[in-house]
């Protein structure tokens, strides 16, 4: 187990509008970890990067570590929209997000797979180590949980859908010509919200259009579903009664002249990109109205107040499986200074066994009689430290990490060698007034 803390710093469409969501976004959620991983003292690593959130977790020595290597990583955004979190809280919003309570969509089942992808991502970079790989898997645990066991994902469950539920507001889908821009997973979610809405025609464009054609087989309903490239955007658009963008371009795909030959009908886009995938000089078009990430809101306050039972289950369910991830980190600290305990004893138990072997004539020794010598040996050790392997595991139980540090100190002789103190978190940021996992407002 790790001996770091877990520090966590985030913009989201909670903290921080679409630009500053896109000045936060990394190029892969790859490359960030190997970013974070280059920062010295930063031993683990994990970013989480969707059109809603920009996500970095890291595991360090210490809270001051952790928070100075995000605030590099998040250099680029302002500060207010950048919300930084230690430890335990760190741990239980990931646990959230997991399970789509920190969503736009409440419960939305996209998040999940997110999540998934986040944490292979990290693995493959050589980001997840002990601590994370127990705070990331519990979190898809609990996603996982959440959707099986609740009704949080009932209804409208992916901006997708409320992309289109918008769209719905402010012209009949029934019969319309709508275009979805990407052939992402967004995209086949708009894509799919759109058929069951009963649109007449469906026009998918993306670069590569073979994605695109894979994205219409897929699509069900009555709509006369086509794929169409990027560069014909000028002729698709200008038909289309509704529009969704949602694609992963750094600059904008959808400008006013993809539209200014249109016959003047009312038309609907709705920009789910991020970056934003809409020229913002596209709304000021006759007859075009654009809406984005933050128009959505009327969209999620109402699923959020339909969802409102659920979540509180999914909450209790959340504090459960917090504590277990708690009692699964203290444990591991309790094992790893118990395990340095039984090393130090056997270590000194080989030695006087041979010493007290060579003095009754070491040749002349039957196996037998080594045996019984032996035996004796562990069976002193094993006696000698069941009281002490009880009181660390209680130590851990009850947050004394100091009395952990000190078994260490003892036991381990390369304990504090290299990195300073054990973390207990870690007693560097107990000294500093910070606390670790299963630390209450009351210690």
């Amino acid at each position: 187990m790790s001996t770091g803390v877990v520090t966590a710093a985030r913009v989201t469409h909670d903290s921080g509008c679409v630009d500053q969501l896109a000045a936060a976004s990394p190029e892969s959620q790859g490359a960030a970890v190997t970013e974070l991983l280059t920062v010295p003292d930063i031993e683990e690593a994990y970013v989480l990067s969707t059109c809603n959130r920009v996500e970095a977790y890291v595991v360090g020595p210490g809270h001051a570590v952790g928070r100075a290597a995000l605030e590099e990583f998040f250099a680029g955004v302002d500060d207010e929209a950048v919300v930084t979190t230690d430890h335990d809280e760190s741990l239980r919003h990931l646990l959230r997000v997991a399970a789509g309570l920190e969503s736009v969509i409440l419960g939305e089942d996209q998040i999940i797979g997110q999540v998934r992808t986040a944490y292979e991502d990290a693995r493959d970079a050589g980001g997840i180590g002990s601590m994370l790989e127990a705070a990331v898997t519990k979190a898809i645990h609990v996603g996982e949980r959440a959707r099986t066991e609740t009704t949080i994902n009932e209804g409208v469950v992916s901006l997708g859908s409320a992309a289109t539920r918008r769209a719905a507001q402010e012209i009949d889908l029934e019969g319309a010509t709508a275009l979805v821009v990407g052939a992402g997973e967004m995209g086949q979610l708009a894509a799919r919200s759109l058929a069951a809405a009963g649109v007449d025609e469906l026009v998918v464009a993306n670069r590569t259009v073979a994605h695109a054609d894979h994205l219409v087989d897929d699509v069900d309903g009555e709509a006369d579903a086509r794929a169409a490239p990027l560069e014909a955007l000028e002729t698709v658009a200008t038909r289309a009664d509704v529009v969704i963008a949602a694609t992963d371009s750094e600059e904008p795909v959808i400008e006013p002249r993809h539209l200014e030959c249109g016959d003047g009908a009312d038309q609907v886009i709705v920009d789910l990109g991020q970056p934003r995938d809409v020229a913002p000089s596209t709304g000021a078009l006759p007859a075009v109205r654009v809406f984005d990430l933050d128009d959505l809101e009327s969209i999620t306050a109402e699923t959020r107040e339909q969802r409102a039972d659920a979540a509180r289950e999914v909450e209790t369910m959340i504090d459960r499986e917090f504590d277990l991830l708690a009692e699964q980190y203290k444990r591991a600290r309790a094992d790893e200074a118990i395990a340095a305990m039984y090393e130090s004893a056997e270590r000194i138990k080989e030695r006087e066994v041979e010493t007290a072997l060579s003095r009754l004539d070491g040749d002349d020794v039957s196996d037998e009689q080594r045996e019984v010598v032996e035996a004796m040996a562990d069976s002193l050790v094993n006696q000698l430290l069941a009281p002490p392997t009880k009181s660390l595991r209680e130590a851990a139980a009850e947050d004394d990490w100091s009395t952990i540090h000190t078994a260490l100190q003892l036991f381990d002789p390369e304990f504090g060698a290299d990195d300073g103190p054990f973390a207990p978190p870690s007693m560097a940021a107990v000294s500093n007034g910070e606390r670790g996992i299963g630390a209450t407002d009351d210690d």
